[in-house]
């Protein structure tokens, strides 16, 4: 037996003896000393129907359900919510100690909005997100999130922030939650119809959101009904949301990496593909909740909840691009300026044939993500010891790109090109000969067509779950949960037409494509802080579109792209059993949960996979090849024990402890992911569907001093041992290369370094310091940081983990006003492998502001700004050759959201 698995079972046993021990004492007590059951237990949910107005309430309510919790939480409430600059729930919880927020899930580079949820140093896919307590199927709009990196992590773009009653960030385990948080899961609780204090409540917001880099303003609307009959037996809630913005943002990337040469008899590394980036995108966010419940009966209640979310994504995005590599293997000649870590940090490139610019523009219309759930509620008070709820839930998350209208064109052929890097903090100033404002020097046959369509990738789960709990009046035992869970889940993308040159017509004739274009904007260059060329031409999404209804080859036969086509099917049972204790100055919970899964995974191959299950093939027809439809089917089991316990040193101090085991099953892209080759760079990475479920091995401890009402002091540390970590190790493997054989008419193979995932073990270590201090009546301030020290075997990074964050806020707030502002920072984390490199996000702040107006009292005046220090987001990739590089950097702008809220 490990050195952990010891650690966690004595800590486990001594919970229970502790409860016991408790137990025995606890049954000679009697009189005023006999302890009440439950107590603590009961006021959380007390304070879940508690309706709160202001800051300062909600920040009581806040730190009174924290407080009241025998394991560690966090909680925001509804209404500190409203009072936030927050735009979706992961807005919200950034500002907790031991989050962190992450606004891209794939390597598409960050927006300007939070997307993705992590706790306590660790990647998104390892933190659980629920709703209600159960899961949420989810889908992403970006197209490499759709078929390439493929999580277990939630979109929050499709979770806006008016939905929310409360948010628990669960950081310690209990049994009775649904397994998959390794790191910890975020249960967003919505309202309830019986919950609302007056029979008929009417709520509604209509404003604007400006964004300062497209230069104008969108609609956006909320609005909530609620009803309930004068008994309290029955109520329905109807709640609206719908928002409309534009997004741009201007950037930089080294597409192509840094590429070897020799100078002088000795290697030196240049930049490739540096390339001016503009993206643009039109957002549209819209959805609903429904929520019905009824009391036939005093003791039994019934509910009826529904969620949907749309949000409608269609994006541009343009990548001027110096092809040095091009121009390189067409008789161009370096000269370097400087040479710095054997990277040419300066240079120039004359001479030759080759396209000295390559530019890629890509319009996805229709490219969208869906979000929807509906679950059905029994809850049966049998009697005043036993309660039994039921559930049965179906919920669904798409993410679709039907349509990619592309073009790559070389340029500036022979024109000339320079470069000259400045850091990893400054963007690379950069030259391109020739015309750069117009069509005049394209060159499409140095070019391609490419792009997936009619991509539709689904995430279902449908389950039915049991749960029950025994009161007990006497002893230290208060209660004991049970119950039962069985979910079916598939996640899956069954289809993709990769389109090609259609070669019966004059694709590569300059004189076929458009010249009347439109220009980047003019502050381009100084919005990122360097020299680029310009002003750059585009084609806009119309004629793209026409470009590749003329020209491309979109045959669903022979341009079928089964490289990205998957299904993960996986069948999850569990139970548990949950013991509940409190006696004197100590409460807690000690339980175990059991889990088994049974897997189908899906993928491709261009040859059998000899350790697959079943294997289809060879299936012909495909301008990509012959392959092979594998399926992998395997099944494994835990019990995942937990406990947590609280010791209230004095009414306002507590210290906890908590142990507990946690599992994440792997991602799907790395199950089932085929090996996806790049012809442009020779890289690419694939799956693995013998990877193994994470298992973290938790420990947990927190002095708490609850000083005021308002105020608070806390100081805690944890550990988490990760066993089978899912990392990235490269190989070497040989692959058909169809561009070069389509351009070639025959055969042509070449080695690609690909990134394969494996299982590893990891640890994260860290400390979390927390300080909310109230000033007069209505001031406060709120300051927390959080340390975390995380690495895989081999000392290499985990994914994620930001080694120092913190977050200050303070605010104002009377009858008529309230105000807050808030900053927040997470230093430098490793995002992942990109290409044969890994890639590291820079340290980021951000600055955002609310302030409030009650004009009467049923209506209010706010106006919401984010990203207000308009921060510059900055990658580096790193390798051994040639130490840190510059990779990318994006700037997105300033977001002013201005809303007129009613409330009857």
């Amino acid at each position: 037996m490990s050195h952990r698995k010891t650690l966690l079972a004595a800590s486990i046993v001594a919970s229970l003896c502790l409860a016991g021990a408790l137990h025995a004492q606890d049954a000679t007590q009697t009189g005023d000393n006999a302890t009440t059951p439950r107590t603590d237990r009961d006021k959380v949910k007390q304070l879940g129907t508690v309706t709160v107005t202001g800051i300062r309430n909600a920040e009581t309510e806040s730190l009174e359900t924290k407080k009241a919790f025998d394991s560690h939480v966090e909680v925001v409430t509804a209404e500190d919510i409203g009072k936030l600059p927050a735009k979706n729930v992961a807005d919200t919880l950034q500002r907790l100690p031991g989050v962190n927020i992450s606004s891209s899930s794939a390597s598409e580079g960050g927006f300007d909005e939070s997307d993705r949820v992590s706790l306590r140093g660790t990647a998104p896919s390892l933190t659980q997100t629920l709703v209600n307590g159960h899961s949420i199927g989810t889908g992403d709009w970006f197209v490499l999130s759709q078929v390439q990196t493929v999580g277990r992590s939630v979109s929050y773009s499709l979770l806006p922030s008016e939905i929310v009653n409360q948010v628990v960030v669960y950081k310690s385990s209990e049994a009775h939650l649904v397994e998959g948080g390794s790191a910890g899961s975020v249960d967003i609780i919505t309202r309830k119809p019986l919950e609302f204090a007056k029979p008929m409540t009417a709520e509604a917001s209509i404003g604007g959101v400006y964004s300062d880099l497209p230069g104008d303003t969108k609609p956006q609307f909320s609005g909530l009904f609620n009803w309930k009959n004068d008994g309290g037996t029955a109520g329905v809630m109807v709640q609206a949301f719908y928002e409309k913005r534009s997004l741009q943002r201007n950037g930089q990337e080294v597409v192509g990496g840094y590429l070897p040469t020799t100078i002088g008899g000795n290697t030196v590394y240049y930049p490739n593909e540096i390339g001016a980036v503009l993206f643009t995108q039109q957002r549209e966010r819209k959805g609903g909740v429904i929520d019905i419940e009824f009391k036939p009966t005093d003791n039994l209640t019934l509910d009826l909840n529904g969620f949907y979310s749309k949000l409608k994504a269609d994006n541009f995005n343009r990548n001027y691009m110096m092809w040095a590599s091009s121009a390189l293997a067409n008789g161009g000649v370096l000269t370097p300026g400087s040479i710095d870590n054997n990277v040419v940090t300066s240079g120039s490139i004359s001479g030759g044939t080759g396209a000295y610019g390559v530019y890629d523009q890509i319009s996805r219309p229709g490219a969208q993500s869906e979000s929807k759930y509906l679950t059905l509620d029994a809850d049966w008070r049998v009697t005043d010891h036993l309660t039994l709820k039921g559930q049965v839930g179906t919920t669904r998350g798409t993410g679709s790109s039907p349509t990619q209208d592309v073009m790559e064109l070389g340029t500036a052929a022979g024109a000339g090109a320079s470069w000259d890097m400045r850091g990893l903090d400054k963007p690379i100033n950069w030259t391109l000969g020739g015309d750069n404002s117009s069509t005049s020097g394209i060159r499409p046959d140095m070019g391609w067509i490419f792009g997936g369509q009619g991509i539709k990738v689904k995430d279902k789960e449908d389950w039915a779950q049991f749960d029950g709990e025994l009161a007990f009046d006497d002893g230290a035992i208060s209660s004991l949960q049970f119950g039962a869970r069985y979910a079916k889940h598939t996640r899956q993308n069954p289809s993709e037409i990769a389109q090609g040159p259609d070669f019966a017509t004059n694709w590569t004739d300059p004189a076929a494509y458009p010249t009347n274009v439109q220009h980047y904007p003019g502050d381009f260059g100084s919005s990122l802080g360097g020299s680029f060329p310009g002003p750059i031409w585009y084609w806009t999404p119309g004629q793209l579109a026409a470009i590749d209804d003329a020209f491309a080859n979109r045959d669903p036969v022979s341009r079928f792209y089964f490289n990205d086509v998957y299904k993960v099917e996986e069948k999850d049972s569990a139970a548990y059993l949950q013991l509940n204790f409190q006696s004197g100055i100590a409460s807690g919970n000690v339980g175990v949960r059991y889990i088994k899964t049974k897997e189908n995974i899906g993928y491709t191959s261009t040859a059998p996979d000899a350790e697959a299950t079943t294997v289809t093939g060879p299936i012909t027809g495909s301008a990509f090849g012959d392959y092979y439809w594998n399926t992998y089917q395997t099944s494994y089991d835990k019990f995942l024990p937990s406990a947590n316990l609280k010791f209230a040193l004095t009414d306002d101090v507590l210290l906890r402890f908590a142990a507990s085991q946690t599992m994440t099953r792997p991602d799907y892209s790395a199950l089932a992911g085929y090996v996806s080759a790049d012809d442009l760079t020779h890289t690419g990475s694939g799956g693995n569907p013998k990877l193994k479920p994470l298992v973290s091995s938790n420990f947990d401890a927190a002095l708490e001093w609850y000083f005021s009402p308002r105020g608070l002091v806390s100081a805690g540390v944890y550990a988490m041992n990760l066993k089978d970590y899912v990392n990235f190790g490269n190989e070497v493997r040989t692959f058909k290369d169809m561009q070069a054989s389509e351009a070639a008419g025959q055969d042509v193979f070449n080695d690609y370094l690909i990134s394969v995932p494996h299982n590893v073990d990891g640890k994260v270590r860290g400390v979390e310091l927390n300080y909310i201090q109230p000033i007069g009546d209505n001031f406060g301030v709120q300051a927390n940081y959080t340390y975390a020290d995380a690495h895989a075997t081999g000392d290499v990074p985990l994914q994620g983990t930001s080694k120092n964050t913190y977050n200050v806020s303070g605010y104002f707030e009377n009858q008529r006003f309230n105000a807050r502002v808030s900053y927040t920072y997470r230093s430098e984390f490793y995002a992942g492998v990109s290409r044969t490199d890994t890639y590291f996000q820079q340290g980021i702040g951000n600055l955002a502001a609310s302030v409030g107006v009650q004009l009467t009292d049923w209506m209010s005046l706010s106006l919401d700004a984010m990203n207000l220090n308009n921060p510059k987001l900055k990658y580096y990739t790193q390798n051994a050759a040639y130490g840190k590089q510059p990779y990318a950097f994006y700037v997105n702008g300033r977001q002013y959201y201005l809303n007129l809220r009613f409330k009857f």
